[in-house]
């Protein structure tokens, strides 16, 4: 009987390690449909990061990669007259906040696809509704040709230009896990609730290396 708790120890012990050390996959380009990967790095393997950024919150304040420098951040793209995925995917993301309100080094950043329609007062009353803490999480709006740059180009979570209509962008409900040099780390479906439970393990996992 005490050989066979031994053994339960043991592997419950290598589990836990394993659990603790695992690394989390470093996502390039080809590791994305290329329906979401912008032509001129399809087919890139590795070394991409996250490009700079300059974009407007939720409180009008100019935010910039400066401000999730040495963090790990859960970024995502919506638009506030989204009437399907986005209240979910903000709702999750609300979750995120209170999980990790105290850890200081994770942040959220959300993008308006639409950014002439979401204006900063719009941006601010969307804000209220879920909850959204500023600098935690920056409700964010921009210039549109820069945000889809970073879509394409940065963080793979659009799929095409839309119709000219209110949604301009046909995007994904992927949540994008950057850590603190700036690579990609995983992407959630942030409408699942198995994947949002992957998403916070995960997070956990990085912040045991910071």
């Amino acid at each position: 009987m005490l050989l066979v708790l031994v053994a339960i120890v043991i592997a419950a012990f290598g589990y836990y390690k394993r659990s603790v050390t695992e690394e989390l996959p470093v996502y390039n380009p080809a590791d994305f449909h290329p329906e979401l990967v912008d032509v001129s790095l399809q087919g890139m393997v590795e070394d991409h990061t996250v490009a700079d950024f300059e974009l407007l919150n939720q409180e009008g304040d100019r935010i910039t990669q400066v401000a999730y420098e040495n963090s790990i951040y859960v970024a995502d793209f919506f638009f506030t007259r989204c009437p399907s995925i986005c209240p979910v995917m903000s709702n999750n993301m609300a979750k995120l906040q209170q999980l990790f309100l105290e850890e200081e080094v994770v942040k959220l950043l959300s993008m308006s696809v639409t950014p002439e329609l979401d204006s900063i007062p719009i941006l601010k009353k969307y804000a209220d509704k879920h909850g959204a803490i500023a600098p935690k999480w920056n409700i964010t709006t921009g210039d549109k040709k820069h945000i889809y740059n970073l879509a394409r180009k940065s963080y793979f979570a659009v799929v095409s230009e839309g119709d000219g209509g209110l949604q301009d962008f046909i995007h994904t409900p992927n949540f994008i896990l950057v850590d603190t040099e700036k690579q990609i780390r995983g992407v959630y479906n942030g409408t699942d609730d198995a994947e949002m439970e992957r998403l916070v393990n995960d997070i956990k996992k990085l912040l045991r290396k910071t």
